[in-house]
């Protein structure tokens, strides 16, 4: 029972620091500067008592933000001379697209307004199988980046693209005349029509080769299916088949195998069943890092890569019957045999999988889902969005270093950054005689090249994408090129003599694919299935395999595992400040990568994390050396929960420094430290002097120190007690009798039987904290980003926040009952060492907290100027010119959801992200204001997107149907986790959500009768 667990946010909150308990009470976490205010002894005693002068002085202390809040910016506008048919002022238009960069993909509609797209959105057609995930969200922002590469340079100056074209074919000439090499070197491209356009290429010029180049590479588990299966591409799964998963290594919920496999795995984690007693899928994940999978397993064992390995060839061994001499650390084995002798019970409805980078491994992997009969093994749909081979790349810079190279054509990739051994690949260039970088900005490859050639944004190309096999989809553009751009394709056209452009090139490419289609309506639909069988498995000798994992051993003193975080990916955002500013869901950091140590670790090497006095975390520095003697210096230290001993976690795509505004300067390049391609590497760790300054919210909007928020049981519980048990309901004395705190009330509640009630329904079961909802709210919503200062003074601004909470095991009472029956020191000293400390290894849930919506909103009741008021849908409205800035709501708010602009983000120099220039504010959404200083503000539970669907539906003459009201977090939702609907229509899901024996509100004991409804978290434990 979740009463019997405490639940924690930070080791020092778990520690009780005196420091998080002093800021659990304190509004302000730095003293407001009022004195030079308050302190004029003149100017107060000449100041009325008028409404106004109260507000101005005592409400909120600086008399500047209130004088701006009631000052509103004037705007003028200039209207369409020539107005285009296609556009209606005020109404948005959706146009399919798909998004491959080589790293991330997803079936998107996107928004546009007036000819501007503003928002992603996630396809639902059949067939358009992978939602965007949070990056993808943020790519809007992209496309008005103000440091992306404006026109052709070459030699460094400003060119033309006839004059790019010109130089290109007279180096084609001269490496044919002299024999030398002509390479394209380009991430992995999943386009038909392009690798058709290139093979044409290499045709016409037959001393050319096409290199591919992913920069975090999947070249072992390419290299173990193209063994077994004929075919370079990855296995596809389907987690919804599987009642029992196994992960060793595998980020399942991450970016393994691309990602995407949330909603199928959510499916499993919703105890389901129409008789008898729910089930659920059971998770078992072996791993170092805390990651989103790890968070979501019923079992995390957490250990070092080396005793991943072994723990594969245990595995092997009880699910194929095979003897494989394995040395696994005694403190594994249990976990290890009862997880693989479950797996093989499960059989077909049980899978494995692993992130081990090593061929052999993967092997393991195939053959033991061969044996399962593993429905959730896909060998159908291959996911072809990897194709990168470690030993081609790395015979190319060989090349390129011995002089053979002659012309190095470059698309989609920025090696300068990503290679560990840039040095050698920067060498190599400077023996090619022509060197082109197609790419989006001139960024650390593209300012060394001959030539930089800037390429559209994916949101102004055309192009097809085979994701998986078997599926065929479009990219079309949603706004003409901002910039003096070409793509990539169109230049290899005019290299190949081809008339015409890339758009006519693909419509008729498709033609023998789309077959029983037409063109018109897949560019409607952006995704047509086609359909494949499934591959064979060729002969393999997988007892081989077996024995050269098991031979695997650690060395060194630590074991280095690099990774890629929720938000910054492989890093080609790196100047997207949504992303920077994403707090990551396992440490709730923004801006910056930093080393994830244990806490056993920690205090031997004497790293420290502490909480200070205004709020802000901090922590020390670490030096990084590798086996070789390559140091990375003052990398910044977060001491994390669950981080297996003798490992350390360092993410990838950050320290990027060229074409990146300043604010976007951070971290470190931890791909120096990716030797060989390989993510896990033997380094040992020095503490460095200095203090690092986190950007970090876990200590924050901690709800007051309320143990009752996150709710969860056992499935077991769930399925033999009743609900009053697991889902306990606070109790209050009314008339000396106790009785349910919802049926008590001060409030003479209104009759909201009419019209439209808008709940939201989060099931904490599905959802995997990926944080693709708080990009979407901040796109819809036009939610300002501050900056890591203002962050770390938790002043962030975001409307949505997904609290990430620990909780021990230590706390259970049976652990209190043996600590109360411990007899003597040697017995306390036996029974403390064998029992697991909180940190080493805690559960986590995420819980998305936005605005509640109160039916009975405290924040209402407060505001003096009637800014903030209650409407009959539900919502929690806030009239943003009225507000004067008091922060009553805010105090009186008992979720901690309500923001205050402590300044003017929008055009302020000071705040140099998107809203401080005109192509960045081509994003804002027109229906909803930019706030200014001194205001309140929160989620609005998408009124705008409410209204939008009414009329909608009004001006079709039908009632709105279920699923067609949507909030911009439910909309991004891939994992079903968020339901957003009209209660009173008893038929919705959302209304059946909310009558369901799970769902339970937020504080419900303070009797605020929220809208948000949260479900009960399960454990198949």
């Amino acid at each position: 029972m979740s009463s019997n667990k405490k639940y924690w946010k930070s080791v020092e909150e778990l520690e009780n620091s005196s420091i998080v308990e002093a800021l659990r009470n304190n509004e302000f976490v730095e003293e407001i500067p009022t004195e030079e205010f308050l302190g004029n002894a003149d100017a107060l005693a000449s100041s009325g008592t008028s409404r106004r002068d109260f507000l101005k002085y005592v409400g909120f202390s600086t008399a500047a933000v209130t004088l701006a809040a009631c000052e509103g910016p004037v705007h003028k506008s200039i209207p369409y001379v020539l107005q285009p048919e296609q556009i209606i002022p005020g109404v948005a238009d959706y146009y399919a697209t798909t998004v491959f960069d080589g790293f991330d993909f997803a079936n998107l509609l996107v928004k546009t307004r007036e000819g501007r797209p503003i928002k992603i959105d996630n396809n639902t057609i059949s067939g358009a199988k992978f939602s965007a995930n949070a990056r993808i969200h943020a790519s809007i922002l992209s496309l008005y980046d103000s440091m992306r590469l404006k026109e052709p340079k070459l030699d460094g100056k400003n060119g033309s693209w006839s004059a790019v074209d010109l130089r290109i074919k007279s180096s084609l000439a001269e490496a044919k005349a002299k024999g030398g090499q002509v390479v394209l070197l380009t991430n992995t491209l999943a386009s038909p029509s392009t690798e058709k356009l290139i093979g044409e290429f290499i045709a016409k010029n037959p001393n050319a080769k096409h290199v591919v180049y992913d920069a975090v590479s999947s070249s072992d588990a390419l290299d173990a299916f193209e063994t077994v299966y004929g075919e370079r591409a990855l296995a596809d799964y389907d987690f919804s088949k599987a009642s029992l998963i196994v992960s060793v290594g595998a980020d399942l919920l991450g970016d393994w195998q691309g990602g995407g496999y949330d909603a199928g795995y959510a499916q499993g984690r919703i105890p389901s069943g129409s008789t008898g007693a729910k089930k659920m899928s059971r998770h078992f994940q072996f791993e170092s890092n805390m990651t989103l999978s790890g968070a979501a397993a019923d079992k995390r064992i957490p250990m070092g890569v080396a005793d991943q390995k072994q723990a594969l060839v245990q595995i092997y061994n009880i699910i194929t019957g095979s003897s494989v001499a394995v040395s696994l650390d005694a403190k594994f084995k249990a976990e290890v045999v009862k997880a693989a002798q479950q797996l093989k019970l499960a059989g077909s409805k049980g899978v494995l999988v692993s992130g081990i980078e090593d061929k052999n491994a993967q092997l393991l992997v195939f053959a033991i889902n061969q044996v399962l009969a593993s429905e959730a093994f896909n060998t159908v749909g291959t996911r072809q969005i990897r194709k990168g081979s470690n030993a081609v790349v790395s015979q190319l810079i060989k090349d390129m270093n011995a002089g053979s190279v002659h012309t190095l054509i470059m698309s989609g990739i920025n090696p300068v950054y990503t290679l560990a051994d840039s040095a050698s690949f920067v060498s190599g260039l400077k023996k090619v005689k022509t060197s082109v970088a197609f790419s989006l900005k001139e960024d650390e490859t593209a300012s060394i090249t001959t030539i930089a050639a800037p390429v559209p944004h994916y949101l102004e190309a055309w192009g097809d994408v085979v994701i998986t096999k078997g599926t065929y989809s479009l990219t079309q553009p949603t706004i003409r090129p901002i910039f003096n751009t070409k793509q990539f394709q169109d230049v290899l056209l005019s290299l190949n003599g081809i008339p015409g452009n890339f758009y006519d090139y693909i419509k008729a490419n498709s033609a023998s694919v789309i077959v029983g289609s037409s063109w018109n309506k897949v560019l409607h639909d952006g995704v047509f299935v086609i359909g494949s069988s499934a591959l064979a498995a060729g002969s393999v000798d997988y007892s081989a395999a077996a024995s050269a994992v098991a031979k695997s051993r650690s060395a060194g003193d630590f074991e280095l595992v690099l990774y890629t975080k929720t938000g910054m990916g492989d890093g080609q955002q790196a100047n997207n400040p949504w992303l920077q500013e994403f707090p990551d869901p396992i440490t709730r950091v923004s801006w910056d990568n930093y080393i994830t140590v244990s806490n056993a670790d920690a205090k031997k090497l004497n790293l420290t994390n502490e909480i200070v006095a205004n709020g802000g975390l901090n922590g020390s520095y670490a030096t990084i050396t590798t086996a070789d003697g390559l140091k990375l210096e003052n990398v910044p230290v977060i001491v994390q929960p669950g981080q297996a001993f003798g490992t350390v976690g360092l993410a990838l795509g950050y320290g990027r420094k060229a074409a990146l505004k300043e604010e976007m300067m951070v971290g470190l390049n931890a791909y120096s430290l990716y030797k060989n391609f390989n993510s896990v590497q033997s380094v040992s760790i020095a503490k460095a002097n200095g203090v690092h300054e986190f950007a970090c919210v876990q200590g924050q909007k901690t709800l007051m120190g309320r143990g009752d928020i996150i709710k969860e049981t056992s499935l077991e519980i769930f399925n033999t007690k009743d609900a009053e048990h697991w889902n306990e309901q606070p109790m209050v004395s009314l008339d000396h009798q106790e009785v349910a705190a919802t049926t008590v009330d001060l409030w003479e509640s209104f009759d909201r039987s009419t019209g439209h009630h808008f709940n939201l329904s989060i099931d904490l079961n599905a959802c995997t904290g990926c944080g693709a909802c708080v990009i979407a709210c901040h796109a819809e919503n036009n939610v300002p980003v501050v900056g890591k200062a203002e962050v770390r003074r938790s002043r962030d601004m975001h409307w949505l926040r997904i609290d990430r909470y620990y909780s021990s095991e230590s706390t259970f009472e049976g652990d209190n009952e043996r600590k109360e029956n411990i007899a003597g020191l040697s017995s306390s000293l036996s029974t403390f060492n064998e029992m697991e400390k909180p940190g080493d290894n805690p559960q986590v849930s995420f819980q998305p907290v936005m605005c509640q919506h109160c039916n009975h909103a405290p924040c209402e009741t407060v505001c003096p100027v009637a800014a903030t008021s209650h409407g009959r849908e539900g919502q929690n409205h806030m009239a943003y010119n009225r507000c004067v800035g008091t922060r009553y709501c805010a105090n009186n708010c008992p979720y901690k959801v309500r923001r205050f602009n402590w300044f003017l983000y929008n055009k302020n120099s000071e705040f140099d992200y998107h809203m401080n220039d005109d192509l960045g504010r081509m994003v804002l959404n027109p229906d909803v204001n930019v706030r200014s200083r001194g205001v309140m503000e929160k989620c609005s539970m998408c009124i705008q997107m409410t209204q939008a669907t009414k009329l909608k539906a009004k001006n079709e003459g039908r009632p709105v149907a279920d699923g067609e009201f949507q909030t911009a977090c439910s909309n991004a939702c891939s994992s079903g986790a968020m339901i957003f609907g009209d209660v009173n229509d008893a038929e919705s899901k959302v209304a059946k959500l909310a009558a369901d024996d799970r769902s339970y509100h937020l504080l419900e004991h303070v009797g605020t009768k929220p809208n948000v409804v949260y479900h009960v978290k399960v454990r198949n434990t």
